[in-house]
């Protein structure tokens, strides 16, 4: 039970919902996995997600009309988890220290343990750990309690010269985890898992003090019994922590309403090799020269461990409702963001989907019957034949209201505007509130196609508004050209949507999947890909990343976006501060 003072709440500790139900192997909870019913159609089982438990009929046939290609309904032998897992390598005084700190039971050298530590959630990371496996990890795993166990382990690595890594909730998709191959020294995963607390959440100034391993579904359940949001929902914040958002600089879903997380932090606490980063007071502004806090924000691990932050927090919205709108084409959707975003209304969420990734949010319907039936060709039939929508071209738009009730009718009234000037149709609530919870279910597809001999990644940029249909459309070409060159079969599923938007331009995300069968080398077809995708990006304005961070996956292409002094001054902060290079993951 939450304990209070006159303007401070202390909640009690995290729900207990599942942190031992996640899959080791794939992405998100164990009783949650697309698979093939005996009729042949698909299904998402166990019931966290509006998808789950509906029968799929159209969506394996769509895939394979899409890829042109063969979608078996027996899942390919991919492998088995887990892989061989290398031997620990131990430096006996760091490990008697350690235990020293944190205890036996704060203390693991569990392999399957150790495998997941090493690695996120990329395609080769996910082919890696149901293969040949992952050379090197880490050797020991941590799990801290309190910033001053965090303090003690720090200064324990120095003494005995072993290389920490901060840990999360795993959900990297730029290969951050991954442990360098020449790292000699022992390396130990520093796990917050223990660190999960909201400590505590100021009424009059709407701020909270939340532990840097608190995961983002806890997060939003803790605040919301005492009226409060963070308002900071990424597409993986069931399972990611407020450390992780910090060290990748995220953004989240509803960022129009509540800002990115550098809008929401206030201030930081970081126990880093030099001695902890903290600072005596917090006010709304301050102007005391270079900022410590800027440094930590997208330093990924390398500058140390986020123990806590203390951030912003909003009463929770008077009114939350949803809504969806149909173009007849994306270039119209990204004409009518572009008007909204100058309108000064935009709502909490507004996300446009192309064509292709329309489709498959249809093939996600399950079978109607009856009236329902009716009612659904009903619909098709007016927005086709009386509307003159085609459906091959038609794109989508999930709208997310949130705020008070003026707040709302006002965005709704500027967006009936707009829509009416570009030719827009009202599709209602319901299928608003279903697009936008689809992402948390579709975020389950792309283990499934990967075992039916379909490789899937996802990739996100942001880009001026001048820019942002030819880099769409740059994009999809390069890629098909590129499949075609390497005698890719069948064709590419190549997909974009806008996520957020902004005055000065959006982020767009791309899904890129296509078929191995017959390749040789299906990794290093797919990387190639990948990176020619994103050359292809930066050719065309678009960003190096937009909030999923660099990791290694990326680190090759940073000295197209940063001059060789900006890139200088990073390394020589990194090397001032971690002379001896105890956060050494390598992600800099």
């Amino acid at each position: 039970m939450a304990e209070r003072t006159a303007d401070r709440i202390e909640p009690g500790p995290p729900p207990t919902d599942g942190d031992a139900d996640l899959a080791p192997d794939v992405w998100g909870f164990k009783d949650t996995a697309f698979t093939v019913l005996p009729n042949g159609r698909a299904m998402l089982t166990g019931a966290r997600y509006a998808l789950s438990g509906i029968e799929l009929p159209d969506l394996i046939p769509w895939v394979r009309a899409t890829l042109g290609t063969d979608f078996s309904e027996s899942a390919t032998a991919r492998g088995a988890y887990p892989p061989p897992v290398p031997a620990p390598t131990l430096n006996d005084g760091f490990v008697r220290a350690a235990k020293g700190i944190v205890g036996e039971t704060g203390f693991s050298l569990d392999p399957l343990a150790r495998l997941r530590r090493g690695h996120g959630h990329t395609l080769d990371e996910m082919y890696a750990i149901k293969h040949e496996g992952i050379a090197r990890i880490p050797d020991a795993i941590l799990f801290p309690a309190s910033n001053d166990e965090v303090r003690r382990i720090v200064l324990a690595a120095a003494a005995h010269e072993v290389c920490l890594v901060p840990y999360g909730g795993g959900t990297s998709v730029t290969e951050a985890l991954r442990c360098p191959l020449d790292e000699t020294r022992m390396i130990v995963s520093v796990d917050l898992g223990r660190m999960n607390r909201i400590l505590w959440i100021d009424r009059v100034n709407r701020t909270a003090c939340i532990q840097g391993g608190a995961v983002g579904r806890h997060i939003t359940s803790q605040l919301a019994e005492h009226g409060f949001t963070l308002g900071h929902e990424p597409d993986s914040y069931e399972f990611s922590t407020l450390g992780g958002w910090i060290a990748t600089n995220a953004s989240g879903m509803k960022k129009n309403r509540y800002g990115n997380i550098e809008d929401i932090v206030m201030d930081i606490e970081v126990v880093t090799a030099a001695g902890e980063v903290s600072r005596a007071t917090r006010t709304p502004r301050e102007s005391i020269g270079p900022d410590p806090r800027r440094w930590v924000l997208g330093s990924e691990g390398t500058m140390g461990i986020i123990t806590q932050a203390v951030v912003k927090v909003f009463p929770l919205p008077e009114v939350v409702e949803h809504d969806a709108m149909l173009f007849k084409s994306f270039e119209i959707g990204v004409a009518f963001l572009h008007d909204l975003s100058r309108s000064g209304e935009v709502p909490a969420s507004v996300r446009l989907v192309d064509n292709l990734q329309f489709q498959l949010s249809q093939t996600l319907k399950g079978p109607a019957e009856g009236l329902a039936a009716l009612k659904r060709r009903a619909e098709k039939y007016v927005v086709t034949k009386v509307k003159g929508f085609d459906p091959t071209a038609m794109v989508a738009l999930t709208l997310l209201f949130e705020g008070t009730a003026a707040q709302v009718a006002r965005q709704r009234s500027a967006i009936a505007r707009l829509a009416a000037k570009h030719g827009g149709m009202r599709a209602g609530a319901s299928n608003g509130e279903k697009g936008y919870q689809l992402t948390f279910g579709i975020a389950y597809l792309r283990d499934f196609v990967l075992k039916h001999g379909v490789m899937g990644e996802s990739f996100e940029t942001a880009v001026e508004w001048t820019n942002v249909l030819a880099l769409c459309t740059g994009v999809k070409r390069r890629i098909a050209e590129e499949c075609a060159a390497r005698g890719v079969p069948g064709r590419p599923f190549v997909t974009c949507r806008v996520t957020q938007v902004y005055q000065t331009g959006v982020c767009v995300y791309f899904y890129l999947g296509l078929s191995d069968e017959g390749l040789a080398h299906p990794l290093e077809t797919y990387g190639a890909l990948e990176a020619a995708a994103r050359d292809e990006i930066l050719t065309r304005g678009g960003s190096l990343s937009h909030h999923h961070g660099i990791g290694k996956r990326r680190q090759r292409f940073l000295s197209r976006v940063l001059s060789p002094a900006a890139l200088e001054w990073a390394r020589a902060v990194k090397t001032t501060t971690d002379p001896r290079n105890i956060f050494g993951i390598g992600n800099l």
